[in-house]
């Protein structure tokens, strides 16, 4: 908290007022102590916190529970569908075995490698998209045209321009990721009220003090959102590029069990990918959190408002 504090007291006393001008335009009555406690009873009345964890808990449930039933008592044979026992079985031995470790790391490594080079490229695009017309003009319909090109028609030019290894599913990751990264950028640059920058302006901000001080912390909630998607899509990339161009990751498990008709080993492979999907998300989630400093939450109101602390 005490850097955090740091970091905002150290902004210009002008461009301050600017940004929770914009947090006041972006969130009516939110930056306010009593408009932030009602702005938060709203969302705990529309979504009470022991029903969003409760309700996948009771979903998860309901699911082991029918696909128990089906196994047991149904005349589906292992070999096509393996019971809930079985798998979670193999899992464990899995993972204690330590099997398991070394490919969930290969695939999270470049599935975080890939996301991290499409964010490298993917932010300035977006913020060029965002203010020069031109560029906006020449590269969207290229964006757009990426994306009716199926990763796997991709895998085999990479494996010829790059060879094999993680490389060329790095790259592919990069690939899926980088679209949603620049649409959510550019949404979010876009959607910043107008009379905020103008206010900036005339406070003296101007090219890349404003870049930094007030078009970038606005646009972070929707910059965040488009890194967390991407970093949970580039999972699927990494997938993907195993399964097509070979590795030592989750996808290559994949394909090997495939291969050899290894049901129950399929079933746990995709575990541990929608686990590691999930774990992802929620943690990208934890970090916009801390990070975005325009969330609805008392820190931030204890931050932009340190005489009211007590």
């Amino acid at each position: 908290m005490g850097g955090a504090r740091r970091a905002w007291q150290a902004r210009p006393a002008s461009l301050r007022r600017s940004i929770l001008s914009g947090c006041r335009a972006s969130t009516p009555g939110m930056m306010t102590g009593e408009g932030l406690r009602r702005g938060m009873d709203i969302r705990l009345r529309h979504t009470p916190l022991p029903l969003r964890i409760a309700a996948p808990i009771v979903a998860g449930v309901v699911f082991l529970l029918v696909w128990w039933l089906v196994t047991s008592f149904g005349s589906i044979p292992a070999t096509l569908l393996p019971s809930p026992g079985t798998v979670v079985g193999r899992l464990g031995r899995e993972l204690a075995s330590g099997r398991l470790w070394a490919p969930i790391g290969v695939t999270i490594t470049e599935a975080a490698a890939g996301c991290l080079l499409a964010s490298v490229i993917a932010l300035p695009t977006a913020y060029l998209i965002a203010h020069v017309r031109l560029a906006e003009a020449t590269l969207a319909p290229y964006l757009a045209a990426s994306q009716a090109i199926p990763a796997v028609a991709l895998a085999p030019l990479l494996v010829i321009w790059v060879g094999y290894g993680m490389r060329p599913v790095v790259l592919l990751c990069s690939v899926m990721v980088f679209f949603p990264m620049v649409l959510s950028t550019v949404l979010g640059l876009r959607s910043i009220d107008r009379e905020v920058l103008d206010a900036a302006r005339v406070d003296g901000a101007a090219g890349a003090q404003m870049a930094r001080w007030i078009e970038w912390p606005l646009a972070l909630p929707a910059t965040l959102t488009g890194v967390r998607n991407g970093f949970t899509l580039s999972i699927t990339g990494a997938v993907v590029g195993e399964l097509v161009m070979g590795g030592n990751g989750l996808g290559q498990r994949l394909a090997v069990q495939s291969q050899s008709s290894d049901t129950t080993g399929l079933f746990t492979t995709l575990i541990v990918l929608c686990v590691l999907a999930i774990a992802i998300y929620l943690g990208m989630t934890f970090i916009e959190w801390l990070v975005n400093p325009f969330a609805s939450s008392p820190r931030w109101y204890r931050l932009t408002h340190p005489h009211h602390e007590k």
